[in-house]
């Protein structure tokens, strides 16, 4: 308005009157009458502009004013009548002046002189944000968006109440789909006769339809041991609340009606909108479970995010000879397709690493292709080392362990890796050689985590194994017999074996001991193992130091700690973990230490009542019902005491409730 009231277009005007001037002069020089007609022209044409020029600027005042007018109202209005709130703050953050839509919000006469942490302490948290200037909080049970202008101190305050409340409910009603397993459906109904197999059939579907009508989900048989279900999000919230009883009632229920030992497996797709997706989702997360050990609940986001549920049996021996076979020449063709061949366990090796690998190596040799098996030797210790040293000194083998660096060179595409005892790449010895090739065979006993290896060509994973060795051993029994195994390489897949289950009294079944029973044929040595497996004194004595800093956090479960300023072999945690098993009223133990790598690491073993593999899991580790493990970064051994103790706690009442 202050421009137009200036009226610059005056300026020009001005210069066309005064050209209109000067050409009457030349005109009148030229000719007098026309000079002066030109005059009587441009003069009323000079008239009726200037007039029309202040006309427009009058009426252009009026409605300048006017609306000035109006718009003054409406922002009063907007200050006092909208229904949203505003908060004007002054230097030291204190409420100078508040609309009354923010004072019926407070349920206050004024707020004038209110400090910012008395009206929300989220306020003062956005305040002392730099990147942030809105946010949503809860105010009397009503959620407001919060906008904050940080030069004017201003705070807009949008009630988004129905909003919220919408989106719950669109959240809620999204669309889940889950696949139900009986996980030894045709192993325990393959010897019933047509009318025992009907009511097992009957029980089962009755069972699973009384759970499905409990919580409205709608589920359908769609095979003998398979069922399909839907339902919703709000639905799977209470179902993750009970801890899915479903897995204790079928497992409870068939041992107590018809003495048989069913269990059941979900996987679950959840998080998305796709009817595709969920269900792939789905049936990624039963993959999932059945390769955990089954009797378990897995949901699968669509942004990758896994909760497990359930897992409390030990898993019993379920996988078959025909299995194995198969998975034994498949491996066979890999192996012959390929120019070479590149045996890979997990960091800081153990026997059962090193045995495997050895086994592998001797698959590799009876079909006839260079094989080798890659070492860090900077991590070789203990047991593992002296079995190096008898390998170096009676066979010609030795030379067949190569550094990760060697193995990068080696390397090409034709080139077949297998990575044993582990499915992690974070775990392998040298994750860059994963990436070298797009052949890559996974052996392992451990239950499958969250991480994987992409896209692997052949996995054998059977989680009822007692050790990765042991499955080596049945598949070196389907290769080729034209080169025998050594009785040394025999006595390292033997020796992973024997530390795997302590000496055959954990995680054994009947395949263990045909397993050993094969390598005892081909020479493997016990009395050797037995000295592979010895330990010096300083080790008995620094173990014998970490149980004494035993404590039970919760009854039965034993906590055990190294010292801050020391080191500690990842073998010998593992075997401190195992001697406080063996302690009386012990039914769990933990073992943490600071370890070579510079993490701290847990150990943790169970005789079955605690399932330690959940507990590690939350602390970003893995493994087994009875035997799990992680490592961790953190400062000091109490701080991953603390998030240990939580873990326990948060397993251990979910356990209760449940």
């Amino acid at each position: 308005m202050g421009i137009f009231r200036k009226r610059p277009i005056r300026y020009p005007l001005l210069v066309l009157f005064l050209l209109g001037a000067v050409a009457a002069i030349l005109i009148m020089m030229w000719n007098v009458w026309v000079g002066i007609a030109f005059i009587a022209i441009y003069s009323v044409a000079a008239y009726y502009t200037v007039k029309v020029e202040l006309l427009t600027y009058v009426e252009t005042e009026k409605h300048i004013q006017t609306l000035s007018y109006r718009m003054e109202d409406v922002g009063k209005e907007a200050f006092l009548e909208m229904p949203f709130g505003i908060l004007i703050m002054n230097d030291e953050m204190t409420v100078e002046w508040a609309n009354p839509f923010m004072l019926r919000v407070l349920q206050q006469e004024s707020l004038v002189g209110y400090e910012l942490e008395m009206i929300s302490e989220e306020l003062s948290i956005l305040v002392n944000q730099d990147q942030k200037n809105e946010t949503v909080i809860a105010i009397n049970d009503r959620k407001y968006h919060i906008y904050y202008k940080e030069e004017e101190k201003l705070f807009y305050f949008f009630d988004i109440t129905k909003q919220v409340q919408i989106e719950k409910q669109y959240m809620a009603d999204r669309t889940v789909l889950a696949i139900l397993f009986i996980d030894n459906y045709d192993e325990l109904t393959s010897g019933m006769d047509d009318q025992a197999k009907s009511v097992t059939n009957t029980m089962m579907t009755s069972i699973i339809n009384e759970w499905a009508a409990q919580y409205d989900i709608f589920v359908k048989r769609i095979a003998s041991d398979r069922y399909m279900a839907v339902l919703n999000e709000s639905i799977l919230s209470e179902l993750e609340q009970k801890r899915f009883s479903i897995l204790d009632v079928i497992r409870e229920r068939t041992l107590m009606q018809k003495n048989l030992s069913l269990t059941l497996s979900i996987g679950i797709g959840a998080g998305s909108q796709s009817l595709v997706e969920l269900g792939q989702l789905a049936q990624s997360g039963l993959d999932l479970v059945l390769g955990r050990g089954g009797d378990q609940v897995a949901i699968k986001q669509s942004n990758g995010k896994i909760r497990f549920y359930g897992g409390k049996t030990n898993p019993v021996e379920k996988r078959t000879r025909v299995r194995a076979r198969v998975i034994s020449h498949a491996l066979s063709d890999l192996i012959q397709d390929s120019d070479r061949v590149f045996v890979m366990g997990h960091k800081n090796p153990d026997m059962d690493s090193i045995g495997a690998s050895v086994g592998v190596r001797k698959m590799v040799a009876m079909n006839g292709i260079e094989g080798f098996v890659v070492v860090n030797f900077d991590e070789v210790r203990g047991s593992v080392d002296r079995l190096m040293t008898e390998l170096k000194q009676k066979t010609d083998f030795y030379d067949r362990f190569i550094t990760p660096d060697e193995a990068l060179s080696k390397l090409t595409p034709k080139s077949l890796v297998v990575i044993v005892d582990t499915h992690k790449p974070s775990m392998v010895i040298d994750s860059r050689i994963l990436s070298r090739t797009d052949k890559v065979v996974v052996i392992d006993h451990h239950r499958r985590g969250e991480e994987f290896i992409n896209n692997p060509t052949l996995v054998y994973m059977e989680p009822y194994a007692s050790s990765t060795a042991e499955l080596v051993t049945e598949l070196l029994e389907y290769q080729p017999q034209n080169e025998k195994l050594l009785p040394l390489e025999a006595t390292a897949l033997l020796s992973g074996i024997i530390v795997d289950t302590k000496s055959f009294t954990l995680r054994t079944g009947a395949r263990t001991f045909e397993a050993a029973s094969y390598l005892r044929t081909f020479g493997a040595d016990t009395v050797l193992i037995q000295r592979l497996l010895k330990e010096d004194v300083e080790t008995y004595v620094a173990r014998s130091k970490i149980i004494q800093t035993v404590e039970f956090p919760f009854a039965g479960i034993a906590v055990a700690n190294g010292e801050d300023s020391k080191v500690y072999d990842s073998v010998l945690i593992a075997q401190t973990a195992d001697i406080l098993l063996t302690m009386k009223d012990v039914g769990a133990s933990f073992v943490i230490a600071h370890r070579n790598d510079g993490l701290i690491g847990i150990s943790a073993r169970s005789l079955g009542e605690v399932n330690v593999q959940l507990v590690m899991e939350k602390l970003g580790g893995g493994g087994h019902l009875t035997n799990a493990a992680t490592q961790m970064e953190a400062q000091s051994i109490d701080e991953v005491k603390k998030y240990l103790f939580e873990a326990i706690n948060e397993v251990v009442e979910g356990s209760k409730e449940s």
